[in-house]
């Protein structure tokens, strides 16, 4: 066995790396990635609140049924925009009948008493992002979603901060897009402004998507790789590799063991995945945590792989050099170097 095509530098790292998420890896986060749903949709989105006429609130649900805007994509614009939600809208379900006695919402934006009529809350149970078909990509692009149950929202969320009842207009005082309503300018100014602060929100959601999606294609590969003789966990432990005094099992991104192997000493492999393309502190985390997991692993008699790339994780060379100081096995986020994962698996752990 060649110790030195396992064990790198980070000189020796970069030289295989590719420093930027592979194709396959970003198109299947996109898929789960609501920012881009939202961003491709905004332009639609902000011209129908430009035509909507505020004195005349069902004019709203017109517009998105000629449009052909789904009610929960409209719903999550919303949702992201005016800052309210599944936290709240759950209390608001929890506590519907004490907040609206008689079923009815009563609102003014200054033409008078308008009066809407709820027809889909409260629904039993929670009402979460998923009930809404606004969780996922998937969802939202889904046409089982509750129009009822959309519509209601969308009021309250559109005119909650005109209730006429005191205690109401409290609780739904961000809800204010009935403001901007039919004026082009404003509407503009309110969408562009608050999608600021929603990129910058979802955009933790995309990087999170991304670590994800990275860690479950390893997981792919290798157990497609490997064969049924294999066991690769995504999310596993090791026995006797703890953290806290002992007290709980080290969690690492994959594990690998044998199927077959029952004997005493059973062997495993830990494998922790790190790919940023921008710098944050995911790698000085690991880094920090490098030297006491490499320990432990190696008294326990089994190993531990890291998958370092991406430019931003580069950028911070002292942390990805403790890595590559302590682990048994370093590879960048390639094909060929999955490969090489594979044979140093099947040379450890038969």
């Amino acid at each position: 066995m060649n110790e030195d095509k396992y064990e790198r530098t980070i000189d020796e790292l970069e030289t295989h790396a590719c420093k930027w998420w592979p194709k396959e890896v970003r198109e299947e986060a996109q898929k789960i990635s609501i920012l881009q749903a939202l961003l491709d949709s905004q332009d639609k989105f902000i011209a129908i609140l430009k035509l909507a006429n505020k004195a005349v609130p069902s004019s709203l649900f017109n517009l998105i049924d000629a449009a052909g805007f789904s009610y929960n994509l409209f719903l999550k614009h919303l949702v992201v925009l005016v800052d309210f939600g599944s936290e709240p809208l759950q209390r608001v379900n929890k506590d519907f009948r004490e907040l609206f006695p008689d079923g009815k919402f009563v609102f003014d934006i200054g033409n008078g008493p308008c009066e809407y009529t709820f027809s889909a809350l409260p629904v039993s149970g929670v009402l979460t992002n998923k009930r809404m078909k606004i969780d996922t990509l998937e969802n939202l692009a889904s046409t089982r979603a509750d129009v009822n149950l959309c519509k209601d929202l969308i009021m309250l969320l559109t005119f909650g901060g005109a209730a006429v009842e005191a205690s109401n207009r409290a609780i739904f005082f961000k809800c204010t897009p009935y403001e901007y309503l039919g004026d082009d300018t404003e509407v503009e100014t309110f969408v562009r402004q608050n999608y600021i602060r929603v990129s910058r929100i979802i955009s933790g959601k995309t990087a999170s998507d991304l670590g994800n999606v990275a860690q479950q294609y390893v997981v792919e590969y290798l157990t497609t790789t490997l064969g049924e003789n294999y066991c690769v966990k995504s999310n596993g432990t090791i026995p006797g590799v703890t953290q806290n005094d002992g007290d709980t099992l080290t969690n690492f991104d994959v594990v690998v063991d044998r199927v077959d192997d029952h004997g005493r000493h059973k062997k495993y492999v830990a494998i922790e995945v790190t790919f940023q393309e921008t710098t944050n502190s995911t790698i000085e985390r690991k880094g920090g945590q490098a030297r006491d997991r490499f320990e432990k692993i190696a008294n326990s008699r089994n190993y531990i792989a890291y998958i370092i790339d991406g430019a931003g994780n580069f950028a911070r060379r002292a942390a990805v050099r403790v890595l590559c100081e302590n682990s048994h096995c370093t590879v960048a986020y390639t094909p060929e170097e999955f490969q090489l994962l594979t044979e140093f698996i099947k040379e450890r752990i038969g």
